[in-house]
Formats: structure tokens, sequence, C-alpha cells
């Protein structure tokens, strides 16, 4: 407990136990400390008042912190249930002063401020309880408030090791008796007051404060790896023998497994290709399509994902603007998919190798080196890389153009993994079913390598299309997240029992706006709130995200952690500006076709390193994004700037159950004239107007030209072909 001045004996037991215990944990857990040294250039040490805060993984957290922080009678606050447990409450009695109490109970905060206010250096977990997620949980607003009320230096520190251990409570992870311990200091920092009304709202405003700030704690501690690198650390955190993938085969397999296949398929692939080169993969979601990929990372080609879906003309313009000469593919996925025709006309590649036969090429000594070397020393057989190399490539959409090669290095595609877990919980108990193709940048990150990294399992379905069948695979499977766009979710609800997601606990939307009516009606069918996203390929993906603990409908969610933005003005548009952003998952650069091979850093009028969305969007007081639209999406009628979105969006208020998209064509009078497509053969330019006027949208909001079609074309990421729509409008 508290005391003001503890005895003489008491202080000489507790140096020497600290000593002891100091030498102990050295010894058996290895105990690093990093960025001490920046904290004590900044006059930590000296600070009149002191907060360090830190994540909570476990029992051992408090005494580890007292042992190894050199800060001068600090005051530990801790859980009521913490002291619960006599071991416990002993080891923290020998470390330092404690003082428990309900993180809930703003009283009890009280107490808090006056040991700041006294100059006691106090030691706090914003948590309250050890994490059961292996990610942040709920960040309380008591200790938020404590630091903006009494102005003190917040000193994060980040514990990592502690959850592979036995006094952890995070399961389905291999334990392990005395695992390496880090403790990195971060640099210090404040959390001034907000503005705000009321003290409720000050307090609520700060607490949101803390949680951004512990979020930057948990992404600011990643380890620089690279892909391959990656996953032989979830081998050996989860165990080779963990089941973590699943293909249309159903056929399971384990990490020893995927390791296998990474590694035999990378090796022979790697003999027709050399270093560096730029390997076309045109393959669906299937087991041997991760495996390839990850061989060839590791052995330093870079896989170009093509999309089979994007026609002839997409795919050349593809392999040109990347300069691929070797594509490998499947003959059984060519037939069913029916490509041979595209394959055929494809000009300019030097050889088209058929996994069939490459599977055919492995000799005896593949074999041997595989089963007697490369399986049990993984780590040896990766060539040398740096976080910066290109990890893949990956193409737009080209709904409104030609595709672009996005190069991504390993460092971005790992730091969005890393931004993901900050922010939403995926452990190893989750069973993820991904329906969206691996050449898309959403179904690559988000829905395969997330997973597997994390030791969660993951089912790979090849074709998103099939509405029947994926919502009872995900019954059949006990799936409990999934990743979608908003048609493909849409038409999901509208095939399946309400019970066939009775699992699932996440569902994120992304690649396109959220529909009103699929958010609803997944809700009151199956009770399940979408959490909607955006991001795109050349951000590896995800930009902002709704979250349980911060959601928000309307909007996308809060920007990830360790992302800065600025909004540019445009002229003609008041509401928001052009979105720029800068971070460790932005794109090396691009792959054009007019530039064959070249990569073309992204230019942005903010600054080097940022990254131009060509999105108009607006965030909230609280943080939250709205997407406005495209700029390109923005039609200039009658001198009016007017978003084809929110012509979109009054199509869907009037008919919400049907689809709609909106294109322009010229118009002499005008400028440019609005073309509604949509699937409702009853909407009629008299329902628009109405529901423009009950909106305060401007009458040059209501398209004149309204075409019905059957269905709205789309790519095969999900998104609407505004590239067809567009030759559509100039023709009706």
């Amino acid at each position: 407990m508290i005391m003001t001045s503890p005895s003489p004996l008491k202080t000489v037991a507790r140096i020497f136990f600290r000593i002891l215990l100091r030498a102990l944990a050295r010894l058996f857990f290895r105990v690093q400390v990093e960025g001490m040294e920046e904290a004590n250039l900044a006059g930590v040490g000296g600070n009149r008042r002191l907060l360090v805060i830190a994540n909570h993984e476990s029992f051992l957290d408090g005494i580890l912190l007292g042992l190894f922080l050199p800060i001068k009678n600090p005051v530990f606050v801790v859980h009521t249930e913490v002291v619960k447990n006599t071991l416990l409450r002993i080891g923290l009695d020998v470390m330092a002063d404690y003082l428990p109490v309900d993180p809930s109970n703003p009283m009890a905060m009280k107490r808090v401020v006056r040991l700041l206010e006294s100059g006691r250096p106090v030691v706090i977990f914003p948590e309250g309880r050890i994490t059961l997620t292996g990610s942040l949980m709920k960040v309380y607003d008591g200790p938020a408030f404590v630091a903006a009320k009494t102005g003190a230096t917040l000193l994060p520190v980040r514990l990592d090791g502690l959850l592979r251990s036995y006094f952890s409570r995070m399961y389905g992870r291999r334990r392990k008796m005395f695992p390496r311990i880090t403790l990195t200091v971060l640099p210090p920092t404040t959390l001034p007051m907000p503005g705000a009304p009321s003290a409720k709202a000050r307090r609520h405003k700060a607490g949101e404060a803390m949680r951004r700030l512990m979020q930057e704690m948990a992404l600011a501690q990643r380890h620089q790896n690279t892909l391959y690198g990656a996953l032989c650390d979830a081998i050996e955190l989860h165990g080779r023998d963990r089941r973590v993938l699943e293909d249309i085969k159903q056929v399971e397999y384990s990490y020893q497994d995927l390791l296998k296949m990474a590694l035999l398929l990378g090796r022979l692939a790697a003999r027709l290709t050399r270093c560096d080169e730029r390997v076309g993969l045109l393959l669906p979601n299937m087991a041997p399509t991760l495996g390839l990929f990850l061989g060839l990372t590791a052995l330093k080609r870079v896989p170009a994902m093509l999309n089979y879906t994007a026609g002839v003309d997409g795919m050349q313009a593809a392999c040109a603007a990347a300069e691929i000469r070797t594509l490998i593919t499947s003959r059984a996925f060519v037939e069913q998919a029916k490509l041979a025709d595209k394959l055929a006309a494809l000009q300019g590649l030097e050889r088209i190798v058929y996994l069939e036969d490459l599977r055919e090429q492995a000799r005896f000594f593949d074999k041997l080196w595989l089963m007697g070397w490369a399986l049990w020393f993984p780590r040896q057989v990766e060539i040398a890389a740096t976080p910066e190399d290109a990890a893949a490539v990956l193409f737009t959409s080209g709904s409104e153009g030609k595709p672009k090669g996005v190069v991504l290095p390993h460092r971005a595609i790992l730091a969005n993994i890393a931004q993901i877990r900050a922010i939403i919980d995926f452990t190893s108990d989750d069973r993820v079913l991904n329906v969206l193709p691996i050449f898309h940048s959403f179904g690559l990150t988000a829905g395969t390598l997330l997973p597997v990294l994390t030791g969660a399992s993951l089912f790979l379905y090849p074709s998103p299309l099939h509405y029947r069948v994926i919502p009872e695979l995900a019954y059949d499977r006990g799936c409990t997240v999934m990743f979608g766009t908003s048609t493909f979710l849409g038409n999901y609800a509208r095939f399946a029992h309400p019970y066939d997601f009775y699992r699932l606990r996440y569902v994120v939307a992304g690649a396109e706006k959220l529909s009103i009516a699929v958010r609803d009606q997944w809700f009151e069918k199956f009770g399940i709130r979408i959490l909607e996203g955006y991001g795109a390929t050349e951000t590896a993906p995800v930009i902002a995200v709704n979250t349980p603990m911060a959601f928000r409908s309307g909007t996308v969610g809060q920007f990830l952690p360790g992302l800065e933005y600025r909004l540019q003005a445009v002229p003609g548009i008041e509401r928001g500006g052009l979105l720029h952003v800068r971070g460790p998952n932005v794109m090396n650069g691009y792959l054009k076709a007019d530039r064959p091979g070249v990569l073309q850093t992204p230019v942005s009028e903010v600054g080097e390193g940022w990254y131009e969305t060509g999105d108009i969007v607006d965030v909230d007081d609280d943080g939250f994004v709205h997407i406005v639209g495209r700029v390109k999406r923005f039609a200039k009628v009658a001198g009016e700037m007017v978003g084809l979105e929110a012509v979109e969006k009054l199509a869907s208020t009037v008919s919400p159950d049907a689809q709609h998209a909106v294109s322009t064509r010229p118009d002499e009078g005008k400028g440019e004239a609005l073309v509604l497509f949509t699937t409702d053969a009853g909407l009629d330019r008299a329902a628009l107007q109405k529901a423009a006027q009950a909106l305060g949208m401007p009458e040059l909001a209501v398209p004149r030209k309204i075409v019905r079609v059957e269905a709205l074309p789309l790519l095969g990421t999900g998104k609407t072909d505004y590239v067809t729509l567009k030759q559509m409008a100039e023709t009706v």
C-alpha cells in the first residue's frame, strides 16, 4: 500500500529483493529495455509530475516495470482484482508502493490526481484488466482525465513477450516457461485537456485520446520484417502442427504443410526466374496460390497478382506495366474459368508455366533438400531482403481507366496488418472466411495474410459470386470473421438463412460504399453490425475503419494509427477536401503501361512521401471520416460541382432495395449531364425531385436521364465498372 516514508528496514529489503529479482528476470526472461535513453534526454527523470502508462499482458507487468524502469519512488496503480492474489500482492509490496483502485470508479481517480500533484511518479494500466485477446482492451477514461487534469508528462511503455508466458490470460498460443521479454519506452508526451461543454464530455474525449495513444504504442513497437520472416515467426509462436488453412478441396493444412508448399514451389519457380523479377500469378483463392506467393517472396521474386476478370486489355496493360515475362497459372483453373482465349491473346510473355507441370519438375534432390534441411531451418532458405524491398505488385481495379501496378514493399503490408491488429482483436481462436480474390489488396492483406500471420484459421473460397454457397459455408465452418464488399454482402443476405452467420462477430465491408439497405438488412436479419472501412491499393489497403470501440454509422471510421493525413481545399466543393496520407503502409510507387518497369514514386502537392488518394473526405471533430466522393466523380453541371456519389445516395434513398450508379455525358448547354442507371423499373424523376427537396439538394443534382438496366456492370472485385457505364452513358 502507499506509505509516506517506508521504514529503513523495508527500504533495505526492497533494494535487496529488487537486485535479486532483476538478476533472475534477466537470466530467465532475457529482459531488454529499449528507448530509455531518449526518455532520459527528454528530462523524464526530473519531471515533477510523471505518469507512466503501459499495456497489460500478464500478472508480471507491474513487477517488471518496477524492476527495470529507473524511476525514483513510484506508486503503482493496480486493479483491485490483482491484489487479491497473495503472491502478486507480496511481489508488489516488495517492489514499491501501490494503490489498488477500480478504474471504472471516478472517485478513485481523485487519489491518483493527489499523488501526481504531490510529486510522486505514478504507473498505471489504462486498460484496467489483463488482455484476453492479445490486442488492446477497453481503455478507461479515468487515467486519461487524470493526465489531462494534472498536465503530467506521459511516458508510454510497451511490454512484449508476456502473452506467451504462463502468467498471461491469453489462450490459443503455445506457452513458454521463460519467453523473451522486451520493454520499449516510447517518447514522452502530454495529453492536453480537451475542449468540451461539460466535464463528462471532456472526460470522454480525453479517454479517446488515450485510446489512440495506446494504439500508437502497439504500432510503434512492431518488429521490422519480411512476409516470409513473419510467417516463420507465426510458426514459432503457434506451432507447426496448428491447422491454419483450408480451401475448396476441404483439406486442412497446418503451418508445416504451408511451409512445405512455400519452400518447394518457391524453389521450383526460382529456377525459371531471376532475383527481383516480377512473376505474374494468374491463380484463384487456393492453398497452393498462397504457398507459391510466400515461396516467391522468400527467394526474392516479386509476385505480380493478375486480375483474371479484367479482360484481355486490362491483363495486357498489367503485364506490360510490370514487365512480366513469366506467368504461372493452372490448367484446371484456366479451363474452369474459360481463360484460354485471354491467355492466347497476351503478348510479350516468354513463358507460361502451369502449376501441374511445375510440381512434376521436383527432383529427388529437391525433396531431399526440403525434407532434410529446408523444413527444419526455414529462415536459412530466405534470400536476404529488407522491409523496403518489393513484396508484391497489385493492380488497381481500372474502374476509371487502365490498371496501374502498385508496388507494395514488405514494410507496407506488414505495417497495415499491425495497424489493423492494433484496433481490432483478431486472435488465434478466429475462423476467417475469405471470398475476396487474392489479386485484390483487401483480399490479400486483410482476407489472407492477416489471419495466416495471426494464427487464425483461414478458409479460402475461389469466387465471391456463389451467393447461396458462401452463407452455407460460413455456417458449416463456424466462421467468426468475414470480409466483403457492399454488393457481395447484400447478395449473401438475400440468400442466407437467418442462422447461417450465427458465429460471425466481425463483418468488415470495403472496396465500395456500404449501402444503407445492406447495412440495415444485416442488422435486422442477422443482428450483425457491419464495420465499414475505407482504403486504397496504394495503402496496402486500409486507411480507416470502424471498430467495436470506435463506431459511427454513415462513416468509414477513424484513421489507422501511424497514419498522417491532410485535406487540400478543392474549388467548388465546400465540404471536406482532397485527402493526402502518409504512413508506413504507403506503397513504394506505380508501374504504368506508358513507362514499363519504371517505378514512379507517388506525387503529391503536400510534399514528398505523401500519397494523394483522389478522394474528397470530411473529418468530424471526433476523427471519423466521411467520404464525400472522388475528384473524378464530380460533374460540373451549369457551372456547379455535383458529386455523383451524392446523386447515387439520393437514388438509394428513394429506392433502397435497387442498385444505382451515376455517370455523365457531354451536354452543349450545361457542360455535363447526369445519367442515372438503375435496376428499379419504377423509379422516375418526380420521386427523385421530391427526395432532393426534402434533403436540401439542388435541382441540378437530379438526373434528367434515367436508364433502366437488369444489373449494373461489376468488376471482379465487386466494384461498379464505371468505365463501361461511361461508355453506355455517351451512347444513350
